[in-house]
């Protein structure tokens, strides 16, 4: 069985209200980045945010500072989001990835394509009612024709994000139709928290997705909104690589915990079962970018 690949999703839109270790600035994000690498990350994702407030960003230049710092330090593979669904257009959503791209120092190994359109309103449990009622993540098909193809022009690799069965059978429509050159990295994203776009965050809400999986895509597993670790090992054992960080969940079970902290633990998991943990160097080779 391949290496377990353990990417690091950093920041997200995550808050510094449940646990102040969310990073925000570019020297902040790559000061995680490089303790995660040591811990055993291979890629890092991450949000442009504003440096005081955390606010989300859209500027170029933030990415690519953030890039370069990684790149500078470290081998780790690096994947900025794409722009979220509330920019203008989407080559507005795309534009700091194309122009990232046109400098080695800052050009991304990845970008990430959320192939279909979710209703992403969060229900508050407690309270027994919705926070929000019309909140549509949207991706037509058109659109993630345009960002495949650009991200390929841009020499970038495209990461498939699956949140239903759809989403894989739509990746499967992509391979066959020349848009995605396998092989392709993809993220399966379970939902907890009162975000019901995905599968629960359960063993059972895991395999009804990788049942799905064609071959030539590696898959990993990331819970927005839940504590992933109960699923580590089954992601593990079924071959499958793992997706963490603050960025989904502040994991207050652990206290406070830094990224890195996170990725110790999958990196030690895996190896208690049997599974060595990969290096950006086999991540590559994995991937297909060697």
């Amino acid at each position: 069985m391949e290496k377990v690949i353990i990417e690091v999703r950093i920041n997200e839109y995550a808050s510094r209200n449940r646990n102040a270790h969310v990073p925000f600035s570019p020297a902040e994000i790559c000061e995680e980045a490089l303790q995660c690498r040591r811990a055993g990350a291979s890629i890092v994702h991450y949000h442009a945010r504003d440096p005081k407030t955390g606010a989300p960003s859209a500027k170029a230049e933030v990415y690519a500072d953030t890039a370069r710092r990684i790149r500078d330090k470290s081998d780790l593979l690096i994947m900025p989001t794409l722009g979220a669904w509330t920019l203008p257009s989407p080559e507005a959503r795309m534009s700091h990835i194309v122009e990232m791209a046109k400098d080695p120092a800052t050009k991304p190994d990845f970008a990430p394509i959320d192939m279909g359109t979710s209703n992403v309103d969060v229900f508050d449990q407690r309270a027994h009612r919705f926070v929000s009622d019309d909140v549509v993540y949207m991706n037509t098909t058109n659109t993630l024709q345009y960002f495949a193809r650009t991200i390929r022009e841009a020499g970038v690799r495209p990461v498939a994000v699956l949140w239903n069965v759809s989403a894989i059978r739509l990746t499967t429509a992509f391979i066959e139709a020349g848009l995605f050159e396998p092989p392709i990295y993809s993220e399966i994203v379970l939902t907890e928290g009162g975000l019901f776009a995905g599968n629960p965050g359960t063993v059972r809400g895991l395999e009804s997705m990788v049942d799905f999986i064609p071959p030539h895509v590696e898959w990993s597993v990331m819970c927005a909104g839940g504590n992933l670790f109960p699923l580590v090992g089954a992601a593990i054992e079924r071959g499958g690589h793992i997706a963490i960080g603050l960025g989904d969940y502040p994991y207050a079970e652990f206290g406070t915990p830094r990224n890195s902290e996170l990725v110790e633990r999958v990196a030690l998991m895996a190896r208690q079962v049997g599974r060595e943990v990969a290096t950006p160097t086999d991540a590559r080779r994995i991937l297909g970018l060697a």
